[in-house]
């Protein structure tokens, strides 16, 4: 069974995949515009970013915040044995449409392995275990067949056992809030009880969560860019992602639970 690292950037053992395969376009997360396919100009000869210790300085905040679930490394030393887009640039395109197709693959390994520890839907365990080996083996598949995934498919049935994850976890909250899709967007949130809420999707770009009470709050895909967490009980907390912390700010009172690290930018260490 693939291993929580497993399914973390390695970024010294990828072909720098995430800075070449997307398309990026200028706004307040990107400086440039770049093609998918082509390059970013800060990336160096030796696959390594040359403003890396200063992305957010030089307007590039999306990569600080971009997570490839593992998906780098996989593509670069597994679909492609160590052969890089660089030494056969006519397998570019297709390990650039694999690396895309493996990321998606690879988020939904880190969802079921987090709901294969979660004892309160331990009775669906092993459906999970069933769909975790599956989709584990789709990514040692040649590329090819890789590409040939019904990913959207994949998707609507292990999106299926997550959502019945987060009901049984949520579920000795009885007034739990529902906020499934909702736009909190700048929401003044300070000190909320938020224990158990539905956040699946919601909106919180720059909304005010200091203080907030989110212990067992369901926060898949929820947008926390600019929220402010400072404060925050984040323990227990289901389905989050590293990179949803990275996009936003806290400070040292911020409670996470293991396996977080708290982001440099927030600026307690």
């Amino acid at each position: 069974m693939t291993q929580k690292s497993d399914l973390r950037a390695d970024c010294a053992n990828c072909f720098a995949l995430c800075c070449v395969a997307p398309a990026f376009t200028r706004s307040a997360d990107f400086a440039i515009d770049k093609n998918a396919g082509t390059p970013c100009p800060n990336l160096a000869s030796d696959f390594r970013c040359g403003i890396h210790t200063q992305l957010r300085q030089k307007g590039f905040r999306g990569c600080t915040v971009y997570d490839c679930f593992g998906a780098g490394q996989k593509v670069s030393q597994v679909s492609y044995l160590a052969v890089s887009w660089k030494d056969a640039p006519d397998s570019a395109r297709q390990m650039f449409d694999v690396f895309t197709t493996m990321r998606q693959l690879h988020e939904l390994l880190w969802y079921l392995d987090e709901a294969l520890t979660l004892p309160a839907a331990r009775t669906l365990h092993g459906e999970m275990r069933r769909l975790f080996d599956e989709t584990e083996r789709s990514t040692r598949e040649p590329a090819p067949d890789i590409l040939a995934i019904d990913v959207d498919a994949r998707r609507s049935a292990i999106n299926a056992l997550l959502s019945q994850t987060s009901e049984l976890v949520r579920a000795k909250f009885s007034s739990s809030k529902n906020f499934r899709g909702a736009d909190l967007i700048g929401a003044k949130l300070r000190k909320a009880d938020l224990r158990g809420a539905n956040l699946r999707g919601a909106l919180l770009i720059g909304a005010n969560l200091a203080g907030a009470d989110l212990r067992n709050a369901d926060v898949i895909g929820a947008d926390l860019r600019g929220a402010n967490l400072a404060g925050a009980d984040l323990t227990g907390v289901i389905f989050l992602v590293q990179a949803q912390l990275d996009a936003a700010t806290g400070d040292a009172k911020t409670r996470l639970h293991d396996g977080f690290r708290r982001p440099e930018h927030w600026g307690c260490g």
